[in-house]
């Protein structure tokens, strides 16, 4: 068994910015490698990542709020705290807070990601397809 204490490599939270549209704040979870990275996303209402797509793949767990993932090509739709969201290899997608409250989500990120350009605010406006 391991147990990582909370904050145990001791880094501050960050303020995310070039890929990320909006207020994003990101705490790691544990330590970051070429493989996986693991980090706790707080976006405000309205926050947002921009398009983007993982070498392997990522898995979000909504932890509180609610907000929107969208893949290429579909319509937004809704995330919630428990959900748990696959990503599968190389599939462009965003994701982030709805506009009326925020989100907070576990990422994990396996492999390179690779970004990609914002995402337009008519984009992000469609009606989600539950």
């Amino acid at each position: 068994m391991i147990i990582v204490p909370g904050r145990s490599n001791g880094d501050p939270t960050s303020q995310r910015g070039t890929t990320f549209t909006g207020t994003v704040w990101a705490d790691p979870v544990v330590p970051a490698s070429d493989e996986v990275v693991v980090n706790t996303v707080f976006f405000q209402p309205g926050a947002r990542t921009f398009w983007h797509q993982h070498e392997r793949g990522q898995l979000l767990h909504v932890l509180a709020g609610g907000g929107l993932i969208c893949a290429a090509g579909e319509p937004p739709r809704r995330i919630r705290p428990g959900d748990v969201v696959w990503v599968p290899p190389g599939e462009k997608h965003w994701h982030g807070a709805s506009g009326e409250t925020f989100l907070t989500h576990l990422a994990v990120s396996l492999g390179t990601t690779m970004w990609a350009e914002e995402v337009a605010q008519a984009d992000y406006l469609q009606s989600p397809g539950d």
